[in-house]
């Protein structure tokens, strides 16, 4: 997730209003739901589910995170357990090509399209042999004031290109020798995906009005991809970039009305905050009131072939993706999970038309590109935490989203997603960031970063999945789909933590957390999240690392180790000074640990006095497997 959101970590947040006892009323059934292990209560929850016989394992559950977890940390390193050891795998500026030029503050565009780009976010380790990969690695944006020598003071067309250029996908080839995986810049793969690689508009919404611009009439050719920020990637070896926060790269030249249709999207009259506008028109929605719809897409990259054209596949909706957690469903079908990472957006989720074939990977090329999308409405009664879901359907024609309500067709309902979840009555959510699947179940994660406006604005009134006002620490829901089958239309749900600090609220305070948070574990803003092969939970960071206050004792961002079965959770990494975590990947033997540090600040990765974002490699000490 870009750290350029508004607000991201404004320490300066609202008390709680007087009647927020009401919510910690409530959320007593919650703590004694909670009481002893989250073992005890999921079970009791899902008494008659699948997931109660994968959470009634206490004994194999305890050995499930065997490493000795550490405590917060300020300092401007990254800090992993006694017998672990990280190293720097690649750099922003990094050469990904023979002949590159050296990182500097005034390399060129061309110079960027030869290195590895900014702000490294979600990522996909793919084998290529035992001891040949691809990285695949998303670059979310840029910062003006590293980017350039000047600190971005001032603004050019050449600035601009370069911008352009260190943002979107860094594909690069690793080898494995004695010192274990490298980069290789003479890999015949590595590639440079930025905001001008031309693209292709595919599925339900191409070729649609909406999508036309003057550079492309035919509304299916499309340039570039930026600000992704998380990922997934396919059983038929493509990688999936989703685009996040696409708005702060638009602007006007001159005061315009937005409609009302773009502005839900963050579209605004004036200053972008990238600024592309001024020196690129594709950018300026006055002359180019379409290009936006443009952006906002899941896009799949083959990372086998240099030549390919990335397709952005529009069936799977437009909003600001996050990361995209695909699965093969028990019937055959693909199914994907998303979240649309603002304040008070939706989880959503693809279930495609044809099913997989796993004896020919070339049938599988455009399953993305016809299928189903919904949207989740979790339902509850009051006070419990828990409940029922349901998948309401998003096709026109159906459950209102009709020409009456401003929808003429299928592409209307695809390109403003947002407002056909809206139309349907889906539930609010506090920032629906990453989802990911569990390999030992088929249980359901998604971190849910923060809400300001919870409780404050219309539509995001406190409801059961997210019960607390001004959200400030976050939380991780997770569902069980119905029979578990992830095409099925219900689902039940839970709250697997709710980030909180109990060092500064009383036990019967939910901002305190659930009864698995305690003074060892404490966080704030849960973002990224994935699953090894063991099943473990790993949990990425991205909130205030101010260390003061309300997130006294937290620290620096973290990355942590979740057990599912017994709600255990312990610090595993701790980054540098005013980075975010995010991004993880394993090796399939899961004894290396890719993991990223964005945007740190002065005193991390330096050269010539820049701090740079890396992706870092961990490993044990004694070549062991992660976690375990």
């Amino acid at each position: 997730m870009s750290h350029f959101e508004q607000d991201k970590h404004s320490n300066l947040l609202p008390s709680q209003p007087s009647d927020f006892s009401q919510i910690v009323e409530k959320g007593l059934s919650r703590r004694r739901f909670l009481q002893a292990s989250a073992a005890t209560s999921s079970v009791a929850f899902f008494a008659a589910s699948p997931i109660a016989n994968a959470m009634a394992r206490p004994p194999q559950s305890q050995a499930l995170l065997g490493f000795e977890a550490i405590p917060i940390s300020t300092q401007d390193t990254v800090i992993v357990p006694k017998g672990y050891q990280a190293e720097p795998l690649i750099t922003w500026g990094d050469a990904i090509h023979p002949n590159a030029a050296a990182f500097s503050q005034t390399n060129s565009a061309v110079d960027q399209e030869n290195q590895f780009g900014d702000n490294n976010d979600g990522m996909t380790f793919l084998p290529l042999s035992h001891n040949r990969a691809v990285l695949a690695v998303n670059n979310e944006s840029t910062d003006y004031e590293t980017l350039f020598e000047d600190h971005g003071k001032t603004l050019t067309a050449e600035k601009v290109r370069r911008s352009q250029a260190a943002v979107g996908v860094s594909i690069v080839e690793l080898t494995k020798g004695q010192q274990g995986w490298k980069t290789n810049v003479d890999g015949r793969l590595n590639r440079r995906i930025t905001a001008y690689t031309e693209m292709q508009l595919t599925g339900p919404a191409a070729g649609d009005d909406k999508l036309k611009t003057n550079a492309d009439p035919t509304g299916t050719k499309v340039l570039g991809t930026f600000n992704n920020c998380a990922n997934g990637s396919t059983p038929w070896g493509t990688y999936l970039t989703c685009e996040e926060n696409f708005n702060g790269f638009f602007g006007s030249q001159n005061p315009i009305d937005v409609p009302i249709e773009d502005a839900r999207y963050g579209i605004s009259s004036g200053n972008g905050g990238f600024n592309w506008h001024q020196f690129d028109e594709r950018f300026d929605i006055e002359k180019e009131p379409n290009e936006n719809h443009r952006h906002g897409w899941v896009v799949e990259i083959d990372p086998m072939n240099p030549q390919s054209t990335p397709k952005k596949r529009t069936a799977l909706g437009r909003f600001k993706h996050e990361n995209a957690a695909l699965t093969i469903d028990k019937n055959g079908r693909v199914v994907v999970y998303l979240g649309d990472d603002e304040r008070g957006e939706h989880i959503y989720k693809f279930v495609s038309k044809s099913k997989y074939n796993e004896h020919k990977p070339e049938k599988n090329r455009d399953l993305l590109d016809e299928g189903t999308l919904y949207v989740a409405k979790f339902n509850a009664q009051g006070g419990e935490l828990q409940g029922k879901g349901e998948w309401i359907e998003l096709t026109f024609g159906k459950n209102g989203l009709t020409p009456q309500n401003g929808f003429t067709s299928q592409a209307d309902v695809l390109i403003f997603t947002r407002q056909a979840a809206t139309q349907v009555g889906a539930t609010t959510m506090d920032r629906p960031e990453w989802v990911a699947i569990n390999p030992k179940s088929e249980q359901v994660f998604c971190t849910l970063t923060n809400n300001k406006y919870r409780g404050v604005r219309e539509g995001q009134e406190v409801n059961d999945a997210n019960p607390r006002e001004n959200n400030i620490y976050g939380h991780i829901i997770r569902w069980q789909p119905k029979n578990g089958k992830h095409s099925s239309d219900s689902f039940t749900w839970d709250i697997y933590v709710l980030a909180g600090n109990p060092e500064q609220y009383a036990e019967n305070d939910l901002r305190s957390g659930s009864d698995n948070i305690n003074k060892t574990n404490m966080f704030n803003s849960p973002d990224g999240i994935g699953f090894d092969n063991a099943g473990r939970l790993w949990i990425q960071t991205d909130g205030d690392y101010s260390n003061t206050g309300d997130f006294s004792g937290m620290g620096n961002n973290q990355m942590l180790c979740g057990d599912p079965n017994s709600g255990e959770i312990k610090r595993f990494l701790t980054g540098p000074n005013g980075c975010e975590i995010t991004g993880l990947t394993f090796s399939p033997d899961n004894r290396t640990l890719f993991v990223g540090i964005q945007h740190p600040s002065d005193g991390f990765s330096m050269m010539d006095g820049v701090p740079r974002s890396t992706v870092m490699k961990i490993t044990r000490e004694d070549g062991g497997i992660i976690g375990a």
